[in-house]
C-alpha cells in the first residue's frame, strides 16, 4: 500500500497540466453534486469501458469514476487520462473526477 500511496502523490497535479489550482477547485465545485457514472470494477479497464468512459466525456465533460476498493487508483488514472487525454481534476478516496471539453460546444467555462 505504501508504494501505491507514493505513486499517487502528486497525481492530480500531473494528470491535469493544462489545468490551473483555480480551475481545478471550480471543477470541484461542480463535481461535488455528481454521481460516479462510470465504475470500474475487480477486473480493471477494459476496451469497453473506456469506450463507455470517453462517452460519458463527450456528453458531460465532468465525469466522477468510482474505482472499487481502490484496486488499481492510479493506474487506472493514468490509463484513463493517456488514452482518452481528459484531465484529472480530484481524487478523493476511491473516486475520480475527469474534465474534457467538448471539442465543439464546451458547456463548462473555465475561468480563467
Amino acid at each position: 500500500m505504501a508504494s501505491n500511496e507514493k505513486s499517487s502523490i502528486g497525481l492530480v497535479t500531473r494528470l491535469s497540466p493544462r489545468l490551473t489550482g483555480k480551475q481545478r477547485r471550480y471543477l470541484r465545485g461542480l463535481a461535488h453534486d455528481l454521481k460516479p457514472i462510470v465504475l470500474v470494477g475487480q477486473r480493471g479497464l477494459s476496451e469497453n469501458l473506456v469506450e463507455n468512459f470517453e462517452a460519458a466525456l463527450l456528453a458531460h465533460e465532468l465525469v466522477k469514476v468510482k474505482v472499487h476498493e481502490g484496486d488499481g487508483l492510479v493506474e487506472t488514472a493514468e490509463a484513463f487520462h493517456e488514452q482518452t487525454g481528459a484531465q484529472l481534476a480530484q481524487k478523493i478516496g476511491f473516486t475520480l473526477v475527469f474534465y474534457k471539453p467538448h471539442p465543439d460546444d464546451p458547456t463548462i467555462h473555465l475561468p480563467t
